[in-house]
């Protein structure tokens, strides 16, 4: 157990007999009310976003959780397949399970599972992948400086924004965090 004001972004809670990730913390002491700790975090097992407001005493219990380094195998209809890169376990996990993460999913992706009490909750992606364009608009002759985009569709199927003189076979960098280009690969 950790005091409320120890909490921090990124760290996993246990909330009301659930697991919570923080996202945004910020201690408040209003100057005749005692002071308070609000916190913004997403329930793993939901998805959704709350907000709560617990009181500088309160203590919180921080989950422990095991991160394993694994590789992205394949996916059939159903089920993506990772395996462990230590022990060569192989895990199938269900794509409503993995969320936005299948758009960055391509063969022999390191990621990395984390596991609560022996089962995976979450698959993170590393920052950046380079993906390659499989269908976009011709470009367009001296478009190097326009400010405007067009859409492009990357060979997991996802939909990006991409500036005007990349064409249909190029690889470009995509930041997972937000899921935008970044610049070409």
């Amino acid at each position: 157990m950790i005091a409320a004001t120890q909490i921090r972004p990124g760290m996993v809670i246990k909330f009301n007999g659930e697991l919570y990730s923080v996202f945004t913390m910020t201690h408040r002491t209003p100057g005749n009310l005692r002071g308070f700790v609000q916190v913004k975090m997403r329930n793993l097992r939901s998805g959704s976003m709350n907000e709560h407001r617990f009181a500088s005493e309160d203590k919180v219990e921080k989950a422990q959780m095991d991160e394993h380094k694994m590789e992205y195998m394949y996916n059939d209809s159903e089920f993506y397949y990772f395996m462990n890169t230590e022990t060569y376990e192989q895990v199938q996990l269900a794509g409503e399970f993995l969320g936005d993460s299948v758009n960055y999913l391509i063969d022999n992706l390191p990621v990395v599972v984390t596991y609560y009490d022996g089962r995976p909750i979450s698959v993170e992606p590393p920052p950046t992948v380079d993906l390659r364009i499989v269908e976009t608009e011709p470009s367009i002759k001296g478009a190097s400086v326009s400010n405007v985009g067009k859409q492009a569709k990357l060979e997991t199927g996802m939909m990006v924004t991409v500036p005007q003189f990349i064409e249909q076979g190029e690889k470009i960098r995509i930041n997972t965090a937000e899921g935008t280009y970044m610049e070409r690969a």
